[in-house]
């Protein structure tokens, strides 16, 4: 009857091989085949009936709960993330990049000092006092009989002080004559 331990050909077999079995059948079979195919098209026309009744239901459930695509596509991203992080290829992947991270920071710590000490050295090279010693003569100059010690930051922020006093004395004569 109905199983027949024939195959029935896929999507894009020869034709004629399908028009072959066809002849093969007796006219009983064919008419239970028929009847057959007009109840499967009638469940699947009545499912596809049933499915649009549900979704449009549930477009209903969704509004009156004031559900929107947006909020949807939040939790259907907030999902596929949880997905993704909880494989264990995102959790090796995480672990590398972490371990790379640790090692960068160690490395630039590293240069970090080295750049320190090369500063320090740079300050203690007797070229950098000669200038450091042009400088305080300069802020003497400038600011008069003050006291020409005090460290190099407090030598440059003095003399950039007297150069602005100076420049604010000018332009305050030039707008009373």
């Amino acid at each position: 009857g109905l199983l027949r331990s024939d195959s029935i050909p896929e999507v894009g077999e020869d034709a004629a091989a399908t028009v072959g079995m066809a002849e093969t059948l007796s006219e009983e079979e064919q008419d239970e085949l028929r009847k057959e195919l007009a109840k499967v098209e009638e469940e699947i026309q009545t499912l596809s009936q049933v499915l649009a009744a549900k979704e449009k239901h549930l477009a209903e459930i969704k509004r009156k709960l004031g559900i929107n695509s947006l909020q949807e596509l939040k939790q259907n991203i907030t999902k596929s993330w949880q997905d993704v992080t909880s494989t264990t290829a995102y959790k090796k992947t995480s672990e590398t990049l972490s371990q790379a991270g640790q090692k960068a920071s160690a490395a630039f710590s590293s240069v970090g000092s080295v750049i320190t000490k090369k500063f320090e050295d740079v300050r203690n090279s007797p070229t950098f006092k000669s200038f450091e010693e042009k400088v305080e003569n300069l802020k003497f100059k400038v600011g008069g009989s003050r006291h020409a010690g005090g460290d190099f930051g407090e030598v440059l922020n003095s003399a950039a002080n007297a150069s602005a006093t100076e420049t604010i004395a000018e332009q305050t004569q030039e707008e009373t004559h």
